[in-house]
């Protein structure tokens, strides 16, 4: 929880706490969600998750070869509210056992997509790898973000690190 002066006033996505102990709860967004596929809708495994499981629309059992990257389709269309994105993340279960992750991760679906989600796994076990028709292959995590208007400088505000890059502050 968090604790704000009885002053502010906010509209967020967590449970706040006002300094004379009233409490709002999170309320979830909505999101329009088309299933062409015979699974169930994207869900959460625990009420703690952060991510919804999708699972994979596939008419057979589809065998991804050592270092083979594939789109598998889910059959799921969404239709997100403006300033939100859905991040498609991999699954550690799938990545542990089976060697098998989302190459490109997180990936974003935007606001203006409407077509098919499709995950795109690569398989980085040294064997062949089955994916069945409803297994659960990826994470959606739907996120709030913030546009940013570009101000263009001549120079930027010097720190302590400066331009320092990967590793420059040690290994600890």
């Amino acid at each position: 929880m968090v604790r704000v002066p009885r002053t502010i006033i906010a509209t967020v996505s967590e449970t706040l706490t006002i300094a004379d102990s009233l409490t709002f709860a999170r309320m979830p967004i909505e999101v329009r969600i088309v299933n062409r596929s015979t699974n169930e809708l994207p869900t959460y495994a625990t009420d703690g998750s952060a991510g919804l499981d999708i699972r994979a629309f596939i008419e057979s059992p589809f065998i991804m070869q050592p270092m083979q990257r594939a789109a598998i389709p889910t059959g799921i269309f969404i239709e997100l509210p403006k300033g939100y994105e859905a991040q498609v993340r991999p699954r550690s279960g799938l990545a542990l056992k089976q060697g098998i992750t989302v190459l490109n991760t997180p990936g974003t679906i935007d606001t203006d997509y409407r077509g098919e989600i499709k995950i795109i796994l690569i398989n980085l076990s040294g064997e062949e790898q089955v994916i069945q028709n409803g297994e659960r292959i990826a994470q959606l995590v739907i996120q709030k973000y913030e546009k940013v208007n570009w101000t263009l400088v001549e120079q930027l505000e010097e720190t302590a690190r400066n331009a320092g890059g990967f590793g420059h502050t040690g290994k600890h």
